[in-house]
């Protein structure tokens, strides 16, 4: 398995970054447009975090912060945002052939994890791996 993936196929996804916290923020909306392909991508997050807090009683907007970012009609609106971490949170919960790829990807650097936390060594030889293959050219 590929561990790079294509994020969003050159999808249009608004993002902010927080320069105290130093991270990103994306749109969710966005990125679940871009996952889905749904006509309506603001009635599919607000159906989804109906369907998850039901599911598994996790209220998904408590992990969202709302940013004001440039809307397709020019003006700044509020907008659910997710860093990194809550963001794959989210795509875990998008039932679409499109999010597999993120929901491998996860699953993949979750074992590697947790194999590093057993073995420390493991996480030095693929730490000295990627560095390398920074050099090669």
């Amino acid at each position: 398995m590929d561990s790079n993936i294509k994020l969003f196929e050159s999808k249009k996804i608004r993002t902010y970054w927080d320069e105290a916290e130093e991270k990103w923020y994306f749109s969710v909306v966005d990125v679940i447009e871009a996952l889905t392909d749904s006509a309506n991508p603001r009635d599919y997050w607000f159906k989804m975090k109906k369907r998850v807090v039901l599911e598994d009683g996790i209220e998904l907007s408590t992990i969202c912060r709302q940013l004001k970012l440039l809307a397709p009609d020019g003006k700044m609106r509020q907008t659910d945002c997710a860093d990194v971490q809550s963001l794959f949170r989210i795509i875990q919960s998008i039932p679409s052939p499109k999010a597999e790829p993120f929901k491998q990807w996860l699953a993949k650097v979750g074992y590697e994890r947790v194999q590093e936390i057993q073995d420390p060594s493991q996480g030095l030889d693929r730490a000295r791996e990627n560095w390398r293959k920074l050099f090669v050219t």
